[in-house]
This record gives structure tokens, sequence and C-alpha cells, in this order.
């Protein structure tokens, strides 16, 4: 499958440190760390003046899309990610087409000087990234998007057969100003309780059964989880952006 296009079922779950020490029990004996196991991931969050797409995504439709930049700590590369998500009675399927450009590219796009189309040409390495840039610049064109909202956590990440990836995700914290990917002293936690862990399993197909009975072990079940959705209604209740 080309890394840069992922279509997979995708499961969150809120657990408590006690539960993630028991899960990561058992996923060490059938998974590995990934090449990438510890990493900051910050992503900044394109919207609408209005977040129209953020409310769309609250009120779970059975298709969403939204668009996002992700950077890593400590690397200059971003990616323009299109993620893409159909729900059904049986099914919750995620699809991310992604192109890859630099910071420094990302302020030219951000600023208006350069289209995702004229940056992925300037450094093409497949067809296809020119295909996923034009259809970043067509959401960004059709729907008025401009960078909103910062959303960054500290993540350890696993890998395993048949495309099973397993996250962790601690840390979880915000901003809807200064937009860049870096921390702020002052940058609010969005945990508070003791569920201060986000689990998500992602997979090609059904579960293994070894996890399924560790999950069952453990009494964690999938939650309606959105990242930004969540920290966009914190932020309402904040400042009533």
């Amino acid at each position: 499958m080309d890394a840069k296009i992922f279509d997979r079922i995708e499961k969150k779950y809120l657990i408590t440190s006690e539960q993630e020490r028991n899960m990561l029990s058992a996923i060490r004996e059938h998974m590995d760390e990934d090449s990438y196991h510890k990493s900051d991931v910050f992503n900044i969050y394109f919207d609408t003046p209005n977040y129209d797409l953020i409310i769309k995504s609250i009120d779970n439709p059975k298709f969403k899309q939204k668009l996002r930049a992700r950077s890593y700590g400590g690397y200059d590369k971003v990616f323009l990610e299109i993620k893409t998500k159909m729900r059904g009675p049986e099914y919750n399927v995620g699809y991310k087409r992604r192109v890859l450009i630099t910071r420094n590219d990302y302020k030219k796009l951000t600023t208006h000087k350069k289209t995702a189309t004229e940056l992925a040409e300037q450094k093409i390495e497949t067809p296809r990234d020119l295909q996923i840039a034009r259809e970043v610049d067509y959401m960004i064109s059709h729907f008025n998007l401009e960078p909103k909202i910062l959303v960054y956590y500290n993540r350890k990440s696993y890998i395993g057969e048949q495309g099973l990836r397993i996250t962790f995700d601690h840390n979880l914290r915000y901003r809807a100003h200064n937009l860049k990917f870096t921390r702020a002293k002052k940058d609010p936690k969005y945990f508070k309780d003791d569920h201060d862990t986000i689990m998500e399993i992602k997979a090609h197909g059904v579960l293994p059964l070894w996890l399924v009975h560790a999950l069952d072990a453990e009494q964690v079940y999938p939650s309606r989880f959105s990242k930004i959705g969540k920290i966009y209604e914190q932020l309402r209740k904040e400042t009533n952006v």
C-alpha cells in the first residue's frame, strides 16, 4: 500500500494509566515498537471562519472530511493530510491521503505565496502526490479554509502483523492562536481526570484474538472521541470561538 494513502478501521479508547500498563503488557508480546516509537505530534487543523467542518464532524455524519497539517517534533517535514471517514452500522473506516512538504513550504502555503500544487511540483515523488496536492488546494479554496486550531500530544506507537497499529497519546494540549508547530507553557491540558490516555487501534480488517481478549480483560470499550471535536467544544466554553 502507498505509504501516503491509508484506508483502515479506527477505534479510539479512553483509558487510565493502570489500563495502559496492562494493555502494554499484552501488546509487547505480539507487537514491536514503531521506528518512531516516541514522538511529539503537532496538528494544525484548517477550517472555515465559522468552524463549519468541525461542527459538522461533531454531529457524527456518515461522511466527513477534514484538512490538517501534521509535523513531528525535531523534524522539518510537514504532512498536508486530507482525512475522510465513512460510518455505517457495522463499520467506521478512515481514509487518509497526504503530501509531504517542509515547514518553510507550509509558511508559503498559509501566507498564500504558493499553492500546495506548486509546492508538490517542486519536489514531486509520484504522480499521486500532485493529485493529492490538488485536492488540498480545492478544499482550501472551496471551503475558504485557514489554520484555526493547534492540537499536540506525546505519542507512543506499536506495529504488528497485517497492518495493525496501536498508539497511546498523552498530554493532550491545544491553542487557537500563534499556530506554529511549537509548545507553549501556558497551553492548557485537555484531560483533568484519571482517563488521561487516548489509545487508538488501526487495523486493516478484524482485530487479532489476543487483542480482543486483552481489551475484554481490561473492560475498555470504543469511545466516540475526536481530538479536534472535543477541543473545539472546550474552546467554545473558554473563549466563545
